[in-house]
């Protein structure tokens, strides 16, 4: 990497019972999830669902520290709508994201840059750029 770095936090998970009838918790007890497959009955949340909302939740941190680098009011009103497929496909499983962008009030090129600066400072947005097909759209 070339630079020093200080790890922030670690989440630390255990799960038992995979995607189909699985539990998910977290070493400090904050979360406690059941899991299901997606389509299914059952009570729980799938992978991507969890893996949706972690993104978006990060990236809407990403819009508001490129607001304040940029000394731009963030907009009081932001929401980031993410949708995470699940993909069977002849080399498997894969993943494919589209994140939906609402930034009321802000004018169009100054909301453009901070979607911009986000995607660069977002950390689920570097982990999956050049892994997964992946389109941000500002609304």
């Amino acid at each position: 990497m070339g630079q020093a770095a200080t790890v922030l936090y670690t989440a630390k998970t255990n799960t038992t019972g995979g995607r189909e009838y699985g539990l998910s918790r977290s070493s400090d007890g904050r979360l406690d999830v059941r899991l299901s497959t997606p389509g299914s009955a059952r009570i729980g949340a799938n992978p991507e669902q969890l893996f949706a909302a972690a993104w978006s939740a990060s990236f809407e941190s990403a819009i508001a520290i490129a607001a304040r680098e940029r000394k731009i009011v963030p907009p009081a009103e932001s929401s980031i709508e993410a949708e995470v497929d699940l993909i069977l496909g002849d080399a498997g499983y894969f993943l494919s994201a589209r994140l939906t962008v609402t930034l009321s009030g802000l004018e169009r090129d100054a909301a453009k840059d901070l979607v911009a600066d986000a995607e660069n400072i977002c950390p689920y947005s570097k982990a999956t750029r050049g892994n997964m097909a992946v389109t941000i759209t500002l609304v």
